[in-house]
């Protein structure tokens, strides 16, 4: 590719990961006004706007990759942005028959527009580069889109919200059939090509996997919501849990397992339990952050979305450094980095006084969280697309982003969990301190096992740096 052709290729591919960052800080910041449209809603039917949406992303993203290997990971990237559109126009018409189910369902829907996209992104950039430093510098870009898509899309939601919030749906909505239009061209054609021998698709597994991730995450989001002693909420949550035993069980004994469970090492292994720690502390940060700041400082939706820009620099500072430390230092040492950053933003955040000046702390805890974001991202990316083998790198984006996007929907349904049946529910400002405690417990969690993994990589295999 020519250097022109190239940074259109670059930049189709980490728009994605923008967009779908943009659709998260759409519906988060207004919230509260989005809500208005539905009737009176409870906290936990409020919390389904973000969970219903990091649900689909993190449940349908493992079959989207395997889709990507056989079908092309160009024509499925494409598809990613054209379905993204439709369903986010779906969303803004929602505000017609005014029922908070339905806009919970277009949410859903319009987070299967990210499964397709993210992982087809990582395995379009795994074939076009190498393992070496051009590989780790795209994905540190693709990375550092994401705290800027989130900024951006709290501003435009905020400022559409001042109108009328279904126009952030519908502008987002017609910007993604432009993207679709743009890949088409910006992709190289050879990308679309597919392996001579195309890979079964395991449908046994992939049914197994999306009812037990469905289900599992549905009652955790819902114990909050109904309370977990309501029989059908533990119901759900075990035929949940026996279909994910029994989707381990059909993919040690596949041909062509979608999860190739048997070429797991515990490299692999610690690196997802790091992101899903990391990340689960950072869904909860960010969800009770801005209800922090709505509901106990009584910030208007466009400060809180002010408030969130030095995220957008941070974001890139972080990457920049995690391309250099990723080839000066072991990926293990990038990992601890990012899961201490994650545990020290959540306990600024969580020990902030509800009269206290922006400055102080908040400021602080926003500029600390894009380093855990986008130093976990793109390390564990590389070493997993590393990992695989030329024709399974949209499984290889799969894991990472499967975990970052379910972790976040799940620890959301804990914290809520958490702040309905911890004492003082009735002070807003204690009940939010709670979460943050569950944030703490998480992201400290990733530092153990962070720190575990480094010492055991560090006495294997030393200060090994990637070879370029």
């Amino acid at each position: 590719m020519s250097g022109f052709r190239e940074a259109m290729f670059v930049g189709v591919c980490a728009t994605s990961h923008f967009m779908t960052q943009l659709a998260l800080g759409q519906a988060l910041i207004p919230l509260d006004i989005i809500a208005q449209s539905f009737g009176d809603l409870n906290p936990g039917q409020k919390s389904w706007f973000i969970a219903a949406y990091s649900l689909t992303v993190g449940t349908f993203i493992m079959i989207s990759g395997r889709l990507g290997d056989i079908f092309g990971h160009k024509r499925v990237f494409i598809s990613g942005y054209a379905w993204l559109g439709v369903w986010s126009c779906f969303a803004g018409f929602s505000v017609y028959p005014g029922r908070q189910i339905f806009f919970d369902v277009c949410r859903a829907m319009q987070g299967i527009g990210p499964a397709l996209l993210i992982p087809n992104a990582l395995a379009l950039f795994g074939r076009a580069y190498p393992p070496g430093l051009r590989k780790n510098i795209v994905f540190s870009i693709f990375g550092a889109s994401a705290p800027s898509g989130f900024v951006i899309g709290a501003v435009c939601g905020s400022l559409f919200s001042q109108l009328w919030w279904p126009w952030a749906f519908w502008s987002y909505g017609m910007a993604a059939f432009a993207l679709a239009c743009f890949a088409l061209f910006a992709i190289p054609k050879g990308f679309n090509n597919t392996p001579t021998v195309k890979p079964t698709f395991d449908w046994t597994g992939s049914i197994l996997v999306v009812a037990g991730l469905v289900l599992v995450n549905v009652a955790f989001n819902n114990g909050p919501l109904y309370g977990w002693g309501v029989p059908h909420v533990y119901f759900v949550l075990i035929i949940g849990l026996m279909c994910l035993g029994a989707f381990i069980w059909v993919e040690l004994r596949a041909n062509n397992p979608i999860l190739p469970i048997r070429v797991f090492n515990s490299t692999v292994i610690f690196i997802l339990a790091l992101i899903a720690f990391g990340w689960g502390s950072f869904g909860i940060w960010i969800y009770y952050t801005c209800r922090f700041l709505e509901l106990i400082r009584h910030a208007t939706p466009l400060s809180v979305a002010a408030m969130y820009t030095p995220a957008a620099l941070s974001g890139l500072l972080a990457a920049g450094i995690t391309g250099f430390a990723l080839t000066h230092a072991p990926v293990s040492f990038v990992m601890l980095i990012s899961m201490v950053a994650f545990c020290v933003g959540n306990i600024i955040a969580c020990f902030q006084p509800p009269q206290q000046t922006y400055w102080a702390q908040t400021f602080i805890s926003i500029l600390l969280m894009p380093f855990g974001m986008d130093m976990s991202f793109p390390a564990s990316t590389v070493i997993l697309s590393n990992h695989m083998p030329h024709e399974h790198q949209g499984l290889a984006a799969s894991l990472v982003n499967t975990v970052i996007n379910y972790s976040i929907s799940i620890a959301l349904g804990i914290a809520g969990t958490v702040e309905i049946y911890a004492p003082a529910k009735e002070d807003p400002y204690r009940a939010s301190r709670h979460s943050f405690y569950c944030a703490i417990g998480l992201s400290g969690l990733g530092v153990l096992l962070g720190t575990m993994f480094f010492i055991k990589s560090l006495i294997k295999e030393g200060w090994r740096v990637q070879e370029h």
